[in-house]
């Protein structure tokens, strides 16, 4: 099963993986990481297709795409 992982710290929450994930399996989560920012955090995991779309449009490179 595919899944990404979100460094929680490095997220500052600006949402360009959002709209990249063809399947919107991204979302902003409720936790704040310690800059204040809602982090990104992955729903439904079983949908996901590793075609990593989210790590490349991550500016901070905070998201590692498994399969």
């Amino acid at each position: 099963m595919a899944k990404i992982v979100v460094d929680s710290e490095a997220c500052k929450g600006c949402g360009l993986c959002f709209s990249a994930c063809p399947k919107k399996l991204i979302k902003a989560g409720e936790d704040i990481n310690s800059s204040g920012f809602n982090y990104a955090v992955q729903v439904n995991a079983e949908q996901c297709i590793a075609c990593k779309f989210c790590a490349i449009v991550c500016p901070d490179a905070a998201i590692s795409v498994y399969r």
